[in-house]
């Protein structure tokens, strides 16, 4: 009762502040300024110190959030996107695709303004109604590339080695550390990877500038372009400069009233509160999974090192999750995002039960991002619909265990290190020499066993054999396109679409609202006050480094695709 009293306030307050805002004036455009990198959701709110030692990043959360605002608006034309660099993963671009089209199936007009063109904001910029370039810019090289750096023989003159058993050799994860150079399984996945996503930006450029694919191929091939060459082969549909758009996109006479979302935020329509009663549970799984809580680095580091700087999701975390939403009777339905290359092998296990013990009373929905791969399938096998982008990367169905032999670093350091031991196999990991032929099999016996359980659990959830699991699994890495026709996964799609399928399969409409639900912060790693960022960093550093060592197979994902300028993607 009183839950529905306050929805009537908000519901008084939203009426009366939508007729103030009436009242005013919206602008003709909302001008977007997208550039760097953005993470599908918007992080957990973080203690007031960490909020103030590093703000939030941008999310495409927020972003489909104020699209939606924007296309709410009757008295709002379309939006101009300032485009600049974009480091994405190829199913965000696509993410970010499907936002464009939906404001314009809003009947809003989107217009695309850049001083450059690269691969990912070329991408982007296919979906909008017109391609605008700054007089003097250029569309630079598209296509897609992806480079594999080899550390053995580095590592080696240091004094490392890494000692690592996979469960077949398409299992690539720990090849830059064991490899001098590309081996054969590498080579044939990251080809068929490229392929696809190659043909997904075909398709983008195809349909966004009215061409068969063969002659989007022919534009993309022909690349860089200066300006004038951009607009004699359509590649772009005008040459403006920024300060020109108002007259460019006039009406009747009248120069266009442009304003930044800042600006207009405060004159805009603003959506109706959401309604009390059954909701959509949301459960994020991103970054590594590992056995314990999950955290965040109190920054970003410049360079992600697997467990020691990437944010991490821990199975008492999200087990604690799961269970909240089975209790809440008004949880009729949990949406699992995934976006993560893998992690702890226990932890996959722990977090895939949790989530089967929900889906055996609700419809369990999983959106994957931009890579959910190994113990991020893993943990998406309890889903009664898993939904990816064309560009997800997914599968990696397999198992790795190794570890660093450090006794030719520490001799270079002129370091002695000495091990006293009880029990015949107590230093099977000892890191001071590398796993005997004895010992070696006996590592290879439990990822065997690990593998049996993966393929047990992902012939159970697709409805297949282990024999037809084990063809595309052994740790091959497909795209969200190949993935389907593996029957990997049940549809193309982003967050939005997976959240339309839990509606459907829970019987709730389409305003059914969507909340996500947070860890209690006892289920959270440590995190005290650090006397400084760097000390706090260096202490989430540490507790990674210890998580790794304790993580005797891993799911890590054997690669995640180069995101600069020109390889943002599809």
């Amino acid at each position: 009762m009183l839950s529905r009293a306050l929805y009537a306030v908000r519901v008084l307050g939203w009426r009366l502040g939508t007729l103030r805002r009436r009242l005013g004036k919206a602008p003709d455009y909302v001008v977007f300024t997208l550039e760097g990198e953005y993470e599908r959701l918007r992080p957990p709110p973080a203690p007031f110190w960490g909020r103030w030692l590093s703000p939030p990043p941008p999310s495409l959360q927020d972003l489909e959030e104020q699209f939606r605002t924007v296309a709410n608006d009757p008295r709002v034309r379309g939006v101009v996107l300032h485009l600049r660099p974009l480091r994405l993963p190829p199913a965000y671009v696509q993410t970010l695709r499907d936002f464009i089209l939906e404001l314009r199936g809003a009947g809003k007009r989107v217009v695309a303004w850049a001083s450059n063109y690269e691969t990912g904001n070329y991408a982007v910029a296919c979906a909008c109604d017109e391609v605008l370039l700054q007089p003097g810019g250029s569309v630079w090289p598209l296509g897609l590339r992806q480079s594999v750096t080899f550390l053995k023989d580095a590592l080696a003159r240091v004094g490392l080695q890494a000692d690592v058993l996979q469960i077949s050799p398409y299992k690539t994860a720990a090849d830059p550390l064991t490899r001098s150079e590309m081996s054969p399984e590498m080579r044939e996945m990251l080809d068929w990877l490229l392929d696809s996503l190659y043909g997904q930006l075909v398709r983008a450029v195809a349909e966004g500038r009215g061409l068969s694919d063969e002659d989007a191929q022919k534009l993309i091939d022909r690349s860089p372009y200066t300006d004038r060459e951009a607009l004699e082969a359509n590649v772009v549909d005008g040459i403006v400069n920024e300060e020109a758009l108002p007259d460019h996109l006039q009406r009747n006479g009248k120069p266009a009233r442009l304003q930044t979302w800042d600006e207009a935020r405060k004159r805009l329509l603003r959506r109706p509160p959401e309604r009390p009663g059954r909701y959509i549970a949301l459960i994020r799984v991103e970054g590594d999974l590992v056995d314990g809580r999950s955290g965040r680095p109190p920054v970003k580091p410049p360079v992600p090192v697997p467990f020691v700087t990437n944010v991490r999701t821990g199975d008492l975390t999200v087990v604690q999750l799961a269970r909240r939403a089975l209790k809440d009777k008004r949880a009729a339905a949990l949406v699992v995002f995934v976006d993560s290359g893998g992690g702890s092998a226990t932890a996959s296990e722990a977090m895939a039960a949790a989530l089967e013990r929900v889906a055996a009373e609700k419809p369990v929905v999983v959106a994957m991002g931009g890579v959910a791969a190994s113990g991020g399938y893993y943990v998406s096998t309890p889903g009664r619909r898993i939904v990816a982008q064309p560009g997800t990367i997914t599968g990696s169905i397999g198992v790795l265990a190794g570890k660093f032999i450090t006794a030719g670093m520490l001799q270079k350091l002129r370091a002695n290190r000495e091990v006293l031991a009880r029990g015949r196999r107590a230093t099977l990991f000892d890191p001071g020499r590398p796993f005997s032929d004895e010992e070696r099999r006996i590592v290879g016996k439990y990822i065997e066993r690990t593998y049996d359980v993966f393929l047990e659990r992902v012939a159970a959830s697709r409805g297949l054999s282990r024999e037809d699991v084990d063809k595309v699994g052994g740790g091959r890495v497909w795209t969200g396109e190949q993935a389907l026709r593996h029957q990997l996964v049940d549809e193309l799609g982003d967050l939005s679409v997976a959240i339309e399928k839990a509606r459907e399969l829970a019987g709730l409409d389409d305003r059914a609202p969507v909340r996500e639900l947070l860890p209690d912060r006892r289920t959270l790693a440590p995190s005290p006050l650090p006397t400084s960022t760097a000390a706090g960093f260096y202490a989430y550093a540490l507790e990674g480094l210890r998580l790794l060592q304790r993580a005797r197979a891993l799911y890590l994902c054997p690669l995640v695709f180069e995101v600069d300028d020109t390889a943002a993607g599809a």
